[in-house]
C-alpha cells in the first residue's frame, strides 16, 4: 500500500493578497508593479515589502495589459522559403536582440494575384509595431493601421501615397544603370532580357523603369517581348527564359531580376545548350551568399539587404521610443563583377 502523501501546491499569491497585506487597494499595487502612477514613498515602500513577503511575481499578460504594451515586434512576410529572408530576418533581430522586445513573424501566404487577403494576425492586439515587406497584405489593411496610428515600417515599399508611413528601400535605379551600362558597353550586348518580380512588387517596378531609361539613353531600342515576369524565384526564372527559347526570341543577355531567379535561368539556358556567358551573358541582383558559388559565379547587384532588416527595425524601435525617424531611407547597391557577365576575374 503507498502511504506516501500527495503535496497539493501552494496557492500563488494574487495581488489581491499583495493589497491586502500592504493595507492598500489592488489599483494601489498596480500602480506600484507597473510604475503606471506615482505614489508616495512609503506606500511604495509597503507595497514592495508585501509583494517580496508573499514572493509575489505579477503575470506577464496581465502586467502588459495593465501597461498596453506587449513587448512584441511583428513581421510581416510573405513567405518565408525565399533566399532573401535570411540575411533579412538576421537583421532584424539583430536590432531587437538586445532590446525587452521579441519577434513575432507571420507569412501571409499570398500575393497580389490572389484574393481575397486575409486579415493580418500581427496587429495592435498583439504586437506594439510592425514590420511590414511589400507584397505582404494589401493597402486597405495598411490604411487601417495607419489610421489606428499602428506604428509601422515598410521594407521595400513606400505604401499608399495617402499615409505617410517610414519605409526603407534600396537605390533601384542606380543599381540598373549599372546593369545596362556594364552589358551595353562593356560587353557589347544589346538584345537584354529583363525579368520582373511579382505583380505589385516596388522595386521590380523601379529597376524595369531605370533598365528602360538607360537603354534609351544609350541608344539601344527596348523590346516589350524582352520584359517578362520571373516572380524573383528559381521556377519563375527558368519558366520565364524557357517561354523566351519556345517562342524563338532572340536575346543575348539577361538582368534576370534577384539572385534566386537566376538559378532557375542557369537551368533553361543549359537545357538549351547555350553557353553562359558567351552566348548568354547574365546579372542579378541581391549578392545573396550562394552566387559567387553558381558556375559560372554570378555578377549581381550587391544589396544590403541584412542591414536594411536592421535599419527598419532599428527605425521602429525609435517610433516606440516617442521618436520621429526620417520617412524614406534609400541604401546605396554596387555591381559585384564575376564572371556570369562576361569578365575574366
Amino acid at each position: 500500500m503507498n502511504t506516501s502523501i500527495v503535496r497539493r501546491p501552494k496557492p500563488r499569491a494574487t495581488i489581491s493578497d499583495v493589497a491586502r497585506l500592504a493595507g492598500v487597494s489592488i489599483s494601489t499595487v498596480s500602480r506600484v508593479i507597473n510604475d503606471t502612477a506615482p505614489v508616495s514613498e512609503d506606500v511604495e515602500q509597503r507595497v514592495r515589502q508585501a509583494a517580496e513577503m508573499l514572493s509575489y511575481t505579477p503575470h506577464a499578460a496581465a502586467r502588459n495589459l495593465a501597461v498596453r504594451k506587449t513587448y512584441m515586434i511583428g513581421l510581416l512576410l510573405p513567405e518565408l522559403g525565399n533566399n532573401f529572408f535570411a540575411p533579412l530576418l538576421r537583421g532584424v533581430e539583430n536590432a531587437v536582440r538586445p532590446t525587452e522586445y521579441q519577434l513575432l513573424v507571420h507569412a501571409s501566404l499570398r500575393s497580389l494575384e490572389d484574393a481575397p487577403w486575409r486579415r493580418s494576425s500581427i496587429g495592435e492586439h498583439n504586437a506594439d509595431g510592425m514590420l511590414v515587406f511589400v507584397n505582404s497584405t494589401d493597402e486597405e489593411e495598411l490604411l487601417r493601421n495607419y489610421q489606428r496610428e499602428f506604428p509601422m515600417v515598410l521594407l521595400f515599399f513606400s505604401g499608399p501615397r495617402s499615409a505617410n508611413i517610414p519605409h526603407i528601400g534600396f537605390d533601384n535605379a542606380s543599381g540598373l544603370r549599372q546593369v545596362v551600362e556594364h552589358l551595353v558597353t562593356v560587353h557589347g550586348r544589346r538584345q537584354i532580357a529583363f525579368l520582373r518580380g511579382p505583380v505589385g512588387n516596388f522595386d521590380s517596378d523601379e529597376r524595369e523603369m531605370a533598365f528602360c531609361q538607360t537603354l534609351e539613353r544609350l541608344g539601344v531600342a527596348w523590346r516589350p517581348e524582352l520584359i517578362v515576369r520571373g516572380h524573383y524565384t528559381s521556377v519563375g526564372g527558368e519558366s520565364a527564359i524557357q517561354a523566351l527559347l519556345d517562342r524563338g526570341i532572340a536575346f543575348d543577355a539577361v538582368f534576370t531580376g534577384d539572385d534566386e531567379a537566376a538559378t532557375g535561368v542557369m537551368a533553361a539556358l543549359r537545357r538549351a545548350n547555350l553557353r553562359i556567358p558567351e552566348d548568354v551573358a547574365m546579372i542579378g541582383f541581391d549578392d545573396l551568399p550562394f552566387a559567387g558559388y553558381l558556375n559560372p559565379p554570378l555578377t549581381t547587384i550587391q544589396a544590403p539587404v541584412e542591414r536594411a532588416g536592421f535599419l527598419a527595425a532599428t527605425k521602429l524601435l525609435s517610433i516606440l521610443a516617442g521618436e520621429i525617424p526620417e520617412i524614406a531611407t534609400r541604401l546605396p547597391v554596387e555591381l559585384v563583377i564575376r564572371q556570369s557577365c562576361g569578365c575574366r576575374r
